[in-house]
């Protein structure tokens, strides 16, 4: 086995006074493809600026094998005074480094060079960035966030990029597609440790669940033991002083080893205020057309969303997925063409860029607009350091500036915001960004229960899959279509021309594509919205079908009725082999639904 190119090795780092990091053992070989895993403000970042040599631990080592080359990227790029993307990410390469390189890695992330820093989008700085780190083809890359402010194109080229390398990585990231594709190894940093497996991150959810539940019966065992030597001490000791002192002893172990006991953190507790219910049209968009100049942004878009519709938009930054959004939901006016709300929509809006935060205004004003002590969520006052913690806030931080949160702390403020509104129509504006897994989830089954409508913009591709009923892709010069089902659903029916694209850009990408479709790599299946919903309502269905059947029959019951009345005894009859069909339909996908439903549970 080759000698790992970087070695951490006990590493403890303590932040006021729990540990961060407690003697935590990380190694990483040549090649090597690790994902590294773990809750927001579980130290992963801080992690990862160790192993770069940017933090000092409190104990422990860190070794780098002499020659090896290491390039880190930040989620937050520092771009000190260079004057132009160029000369920041020329400033990266070593000398011996081919400066052509820099140049090609910054045309291929769709930057010309020559952008002001100080002047760049978000986006555009983390293209700068990967750039930078690139360029060198360094021995181990070091990613935190990679994709965080990408598009969706940019993604997918920077995955066959990062397949087509030789050097190791450790990835920090939220997006499970881009990490089930890449990480051949899982780091996970749990409670100031790290458990670690030979296997990606497609096998990790079920593995890190096998261990938590391993985990509680565990401490089960140990407060029932607890319990016996209680009540031998209170009701069973006997004459016998050694052997009772040492029974003691034990007891006060136990008793130690449940005081410490670090348990999980808790699951965000998502829920929309949810406003009455809207009409059951909700958009109508008739031929609209948006230009600004001579650049045409929306060009004859028709759609029609109805309530309980969950919208995917996708597209490449700068494609006009906000203006389209905005002319959808009233925010703008379009150049021709008419939009057309339904009746008594109520909307909540989350921000993207997260603007409307005030950096200098503590968590729990940023919450409460900076009047007291109550936040109205759904209409009802809520006292903020309970609404704090649904949403895995500490009640220390209420003071806490938002400009010191981390970006997963600012996404779930954003959410906490967003969410306290009544409100019957969600626009989310990439919402997964910063959020770690399991809060993802959470967002998720939130959105699965809504009974509102959902418009969503993400580059996330496996949130879509799990969460939109169809998605709006753009197709150039203004032209948007819209494609039934998920992201990849869309991908299918949008065909060759998309495998092309993909192949041209990087000529590993059939290679990629045997390897993202092996079972090992597939995600975990879920139910959709759309299977949800019909397992909920099938029944009920059935019922009204098998109702409407015992009445058509007694119509037919009558024996006179083909005499009196030939005509109703014909649309009885058609009716009644009707409802026979629509119910043999909704049984068989009922039935088809609720195997599928035990499957996942088994698997």
């Amino acid at each position: 086995m080759a000698p790992p190119l970087i070695q951490l090795k006990d590493i403890k780092l303590t932040f006021g006074g729990t540990p961060l990091l407690s003697g935590v053992e990380l190694n990483v070989a040549p090649s090597e493809r690790v994902c590294l895993i773990g809750r927001n403000g579980s130290g992963k970042s801080t992690l990862l600026k160790i192993a770069a040599g940017l933090v000092e631990p409190d104990g422990g080592t860190r070794f780098v094998q002499p020659g090896a080359t290491v390039r880190y990227l930040p989620q937050e790029p520092d771009f000190g005074d260079h004057k132009t993307t160029l000369a920041y990410v020329e400033a990266g390469l070593a000398p011996g480094d081919d400066p052509y390189q820099a140049r090609y890695l910054v045309e291929q992330l769709g930057l010309t060079g020559n952008e002001n820093p100080a002047n760049v989008s978000g986006g555009e700085a983390r293209r700068a960035a990967l750039a930078r780190v690139l360029a060198p083809s360094p021995d181990i890359l070091l990613l935190d966030e990679p994709t965080n402010h990408l598009d969706l194109s940019t993604i997918e080229w920077l995955e066959k990029e990062l397949d087509s390398r030789r050097g190791a990585l450790v990835i920090i990231s939220h997006d499970r597609r881009f990490l089930t594709n890449l990480s051949r190894s899982t780091a996970w940093l749990d409670r100031g440790k790290i458990k670690q497996i030979d296997r990606g991150f497609a096998s990790f959810e079920t593995w890190r669940d096998e261990v938590l539940a391993e985990e509680e019966r565990d401490q089960h065992k140990l407060d029932r033991k607890i319990v016996d030597e209680e009540h031998w001490l209170r009701h069973g000791v006997s004459g016998r002083r050694k052997r009772n002192v040492k029974r003691l002893g034990n007891l006060h172990a136990l008793r130690d080893q449940r005081r410490n006991y670090r348990g999980t953190a808790g699951t965000a507790s998502l829920a929309a205020a949810e406003a009455d219910q809207s009409g059951k049209l909700v958009i109508e968009a008739k031929g609209v057309t948006k230009a600004f100049g001579e650049r045409v942004i929306v060009d004859n878009f028709s759609t029609r969303i109805q309530r309980g519709d969950r919208l995917g938009i996708v597209g490449p930054n700068g494609a006009g997925k906000t203006t389209l959004v905005n002319l959808l939901t009233g925010g703008g006016q379009p150049d021709t063409g008419t939009v057309r709300l339904g009746a008594n929509l109520e909307t909540a809006t989350l921000d993207q860029h997260r603007e409307s935060l005030d950096p200098k205004s503590t968590l729990a004003e940023a919450l409460t607009g900076g009047r007291g002590d109550q936040i109205m969520v759904g209409g009802k006052p809520k006292h903020v350091v309970g609404y704090m913690k649904d949403f895995l806030f500490a009640q220390e931080q209420r003071g806490t500036p938002v400009e010191v949160l981390s970006g997963g702390e600012r996404g779930r403020l954003m959410l906490a915001r967003a969410l306290a509104k009544p409100s019957n129509l969600l626009v989310l504006d990439e919402p997964t960004n910063d959020l770690d897994l399991e809060t993802l989830d959470v967002l998720e089954d939130m959105l699965g229960d809504y009974e509102g409508t959902v418009i969503l913009i993400s580059h996330d591709r496996d949130f879509l899959d799990r969460v939109v009923t169809s998605v709006i892709a753009p197709e150039g010069n203004g032209k948007w279509t819209e494609y039934a089902g998920g992201y990849s659903d869309m991908l299918t029916q949008r065909g060759a021309d998309l495998k092309r694209e993909s192949a041209k850009t990087q000529p590993a990408a059939e290679k990629k594509e045997e390897r993202s479709s092996a079972p090992a790599s597939a995600p975990k299946r879920r139910l959709s919205f759309n299977e949800k919903h019909a397992l909920e309502t099938l029944p009920k269905k059935m019922e009204t079908l098998q109702a409407d059947i015992a009445k058509l029959q007694r119509v037919l019951d009558d024996p006179n009725l083909y005499v009196k009345d030939r005509k109703k005894f014909d649309d009885t009859s058609a009716a009644i082999a009707k409802a026979h069909d629509e119910l043999s339909a909704a049984e068989e996908r009922w039935l088809e639904l609720e195997m599928l439903r035990e499957e996942i549970e088994q698997a």
